[in-house]
């Protein structure tokens, strides 16, 4: 019995004359789906499997089904007679093309059988015996070339008991690790320096493993995680043999794995006596190795020999590899993916050192996978697209970095002093064209690029892991920021929407705040905030204590002290004049409270809402409410006018009249519920502005502090100036105290039967994780659905990291009352049909969406305060502006 080990992905050429069995053995040993056949081919194009005359296009065919199931990851069975060098070559060339082993399998059998098996098939029995014979002669003529064909595997059954006899096994690449799925920390470049790397070890928990003279030759982690190793082990540093020695060791050992970087496939060249130049290091790695004895030179040298370019881990979802790999390289074995994987992609310039400039593949990169590398040294990390360059320049007199994964959390450790001189300075990670890779291209910080927002973009957050941003909703976002936006220098935030509470069954009601109590008691939230919800227009306020903090901290010179903005980014006012009015009354009363001494801060940013809502929304007032009020109000008097008069002639309309009255007074309450928020102004006469939180100030993301901190805050803007701040009412509810809730519930029903709008309910710690066993998704839908409303589960933009201990919940739950609502669904909600109908309205996408852009909020703010580059704080903000674009129901 024969045995074919045949790669998991590659594709499979069978090779055999006419009759030789190979549509029999590809049924046998091979899924239907998976076989691509000449025959098949030949008849989609001709109606004719027999049709010679086809066969161009069949194999034009063939050959693009192929690349197709090729790209998708797919092995692929060719089922063609390929006895020809050149029909062997094209197929070799579309493995190639797809990074893909190609193998051979030959069915040699005699001529007499093929013939015999020709005559007894109808479509065959016509050929001629010459075409078997010539078959056969091509093909006894190529067996001896087909590795030099290309084929990486190739198997010749000869006569037909051998080919009944053969069986195939499934052979794993080497670098498909998916079934390990950690925890793992990835270590960057060591470069010799072995003090450091002990130390970094130590500091991840690893215990060291001595040898009788004290050297470490192993490691062990008691939790059983997994070191994993970027690659450029050796070289520059001052002791490669231990570096090697350990990591050999803990390779042995199943603690670690390795993937090869240039630095060693080089050393094994230059050990194995091959013309190299002696440069970068390898000098001092060849006298460090030629002082230990034979046996650990050998060891050492089949140890680097035999590392791969790569690793897929954790599913899939983890890919290492020394500089990086695109997409589509991932799982795959060619020699072009050995070569980015150990020096990535260069555009082919050198720089002024003689260095190659790296293309930065990072920023083009859209996968599913995180790929961490190493290979061009930063001074600091920085995610891009989902990839982390953890080579922080440890030989260098930098540091030497891993990540902790699943975690996503950085430990590193600083050099013990300069090991070797760089040729090149050390690249800052926020110094490239949107990526850590290319590490020459220079980069004004306060410059902003298309590339940077266009296309479908992976935005890493702190807090909710990887959210994605669709192709069209950037282009969206950008026309938007393009043309009505503010000075980008002031726009470092931008709100998140916020979802309702569930929908609730109670009668007379859409929301109400039982479900917005249940929904935070099931995720484990002890006490709530429930915080009075001003009917204004969203408003961020950033103000300066004076033109020169405006020029020297946010770089804007004559545009004034501040900004004012919408949720979408525009300018509140149109007259720059009122903008400047309205900052210098804020930054008086922030004066007079102290804040700017108190949080040692030039600066402040509020998230508000300005009132009157008439002040911002007064054409949609005129067109859109004021419109269908005044037509409802004509309508239905006249409607009444007309019963009233049928009536007095004697005909029953007592049913019909009854319902115009109730029809009437709904249309009145509409009327009256958009009319409470309206009120004349006159500059800045009438106008109120109701902070409910402090962002941020310098060099602090406040938005993650509690919100009792916060409305203290506010309370003394309030008491500063209480003709322009209004305050915010609450009350904090115990979920545990049932009394609580009731006398919220009271306090909301009272706020909204006096015209208020309702109430945000929020927890009172922001950024709050769920502590519920039970937890069903990404996005935190549990209770938050009423009766007859399921999730949306088709959004899967973002990705939150498996390291958080739980996921985020809702920030807050806007819970609205029945007279507001009829502002939102129209005047005749609540009457039964229409509320049963609307019960049935989807929650899941607006919560997902709360999430993604509260998340990227806190990330814009983090990256702000942190003093990074205005375009790494734009990629958040303008994401933000991209997720409006998505498609939701805009009355939630």
């Amino acid at each position: 019995m024969t045995e074919l080990s045949i790669p998991e992905l590659s594709l499979v050429v069978l090779i055999g004359s006419t009759g030789s069995g190979k549509s029999t053995f590809a049924r046998k040993h091979f899924p239907q789906t998976a076989v691509v056949s000449s025959d098949a081919c030949r008849g989609i194009v001709s109606d004719d499997e027999n049709d010679q005359s086809a066969t161009p296009d069949a194999f034009a065919l063939l050959h693009h089904i192929a690349g197709i199931r090729l790209r998708r990851g797919l092995r692929t069975v060719i089922d063609a007679t390929n006895v020809q060098p050149r029909a062997r070559q094209e197929l070799v060339a579309v493995a190639r093309a797809h990074d893909v082993l190609p193998v051979a399998i030959v069915l040699d059998v005699p001529d007499a059988v093929c013939l015999q098996r020709n005559a007894l098939r109808p479509d065959r029995s016509h050929l001629a015996a010459h075409v078997v014979h010539r078959q056969q002669r091509e093909l006894r003529r190529g067996l001896r070339g087909l590795e030099r064909e290309g084929f990486r595997k190739v198997y010749v059954l000869r006569g037909a008991d051998e080919i009944e006899g053969a069986t195939l096994v499934d052979e794993k690449a080497w670098n498909d690790k998916r079934e390990l799925t950690g925890p793992f920390d990835v270590i960057g470049d060591v470069h010799g320096c072995r003090a450091e790397l002990e130390t970094l070890l130590g500091e991840l928990g690893y215990a060291l493993e001595r040898d009788q003279a004290g050297r470490a030759v192993g490691a062990r982690h008691p939790h059983g995680r997994t070191a994993v190793f970027v690659g450029d082990l050796v070289d520059r540093g001052p002791d490669t043999p231990g570096v090697l020695r350990l990591v050999m060791g803990m390779v042995a050992a199943g603690t670690a794995l390795c993937v090869t970087g240039n630095h060693e496939y080089k050393l094994v060249r230059a050990l194995d006596g091959k013309k190299v130049r002696i440069a970068h290091g390898l000098a001092e790695s060849l006298s460090q190795l030629e002082a230990e004895d034979e046996d650990f030179r050998k060891a050492a040298l089949d140890f680097c020999r035999g590392l791969i370019s790569h690793y897929v881990l954790d599913g899939g979802n983890l890919v290492v590899a020394h500089a990086g790999l695109k997409e589509e390289y991932h799982g795959r074995a060619s020699g072009r993916v050995r070569a980015f994987a150990m020096y990535g992609e260069s555009t082919g310039e050198t720089d002024e050192y003689g260095l190659p400039v790296r293309y930065p593949w990072a920023s083009d990169y859209r996968g599913r996978a995180t790929v961490l590398y190493g290979h061009t040294p930063v001074t600091e990390l920085r995610w891009v697209n989902n990839t982390l360059c953890l080579d922080t320049g440890v030989v260098f007199g930098g540091r030497l970095t891993a990540l902790r994964y699943p975690e996503r959390e950085p430990v590193s450790v600083p050099a013990e002093q300069v090991w070797y001189e760089p040729v090149r300075p050390l690249a800052p990670a926020v110094a490239t064209t949107a990526d850590t890779t290319a590490a020459v291209v220079h980069r004004d910080p306060g410059v902003l690029d298309l590339d940077d927002v266009l296309g479908r973009r992976v935005v890493h957050t702190r807090h909710h892991g990887r959210v994605g941003v669709q192709e069209e909703n950037a282009g969206a976002a950008l026309e938007v920021m393009s043309r009505f936006a503010i000075d980008p220098r002031w726009l470092v935030y931008l709100p998140p929407t916020m979802a309702p509470c569930a929908t609730s069954s109670l009668d007379g009601y859409l929301e109400h705040p039982a479900e917005a109590f249940a929904y935070y008691r099931s995720e484990g939230v002890d006490q709530v905030v429930c915080e009075e919800k001003h009917m204004g227009s969203r408003a961020v306020v950033l103000v300066t204590r004076s033109a020169a903090v405006a020029r020297d901290r946010f770089g804007v010179e004559d545009d004034g002290t501040g900004a004012i903005y919408t949720r979408t980014g525009r300018p509140f006012f149109d007259d720059p004049a009122q903008t400047e009015t309205l900052l210098a009354r804020v930054r008086a009363a922030a004066e007079a409270a102290g804040l700017f001494e108190e949080l040692r801060s030039e600066w402040l940013l509020l998230d508000t809402e300005l009132l009157p809502w008439s002040a911002k929304a007064v054409g949609l007032l005129r067109n859109q409410y004021a419109a269908v009020g005044a037509a409802a109000k004509a309508a239905l008097d006249d409607t009444a006018a007309v019963l009233a008069a049928v009536a007095a002639r004697g005909q029953d309309v007592t049913q019909l009249a009854e319902r115009t009255a109730g029809r009437r007074a709904d249309a009145a309450a509409f009327t009256t519920a958009y009319g409470r928020y309206c009120w004349t102004t006159d500059g800045l006469a009438g106008l109120r502005l109701a902070p409910f939180q402090l962002l941020a100030a310098e060099g602090v993301n406040h938005a993650t502090r509690d919100h009792t901190w916060h409305l203290a805050v506010i309370d003394r803007l309030v008491a500063a100036d209480p003709e322009l701040f209004t305050p915010t009412r609450r009350m904090v509810v115990d979920l545990a105290d049932a009394d609580g809730e009731a006398a919220a519930t009271a306090w909301w029903i009272q706020l909204t039967t006096a015209g208020g709008e309702g109430m945000v309910v929020k927890p009172l710690g922001s950024l709050v994780r769920s502590r519920s066993v039970d937890r069903p998704g990404a996005d935190g839908e549990r209770g938050l659905e009423g009766s007859g409303s399921a999730p949306d589960t088709s959004d899967t933009t973002s990705t939150p990291t498996r390291d958080e201990s739980a996921r985020l919940v809702q920030p807050g739950v806007k819970c609205r009352g029945p007279e507001y609502l009829r502002i939102i669904y129209g005047p005749e909600y609540l009457r039964e049909p229409n509320l049963r109908r609307l019960r049935t309205r989807g929650l899941g996408r607006k919560r997902s969406m709360a999430l993604r852009e509260y998340a990227l909020g806190l990330e814009a703010l983090d990256r702000f305060v942190a003093g990074e580059p205005l375009w790494r704080v734009h990629e958040a903000v303008f994401a933000v502006l991209a997720l409006e674009s998505e498609p939701v129901d805009p009355r939630l």
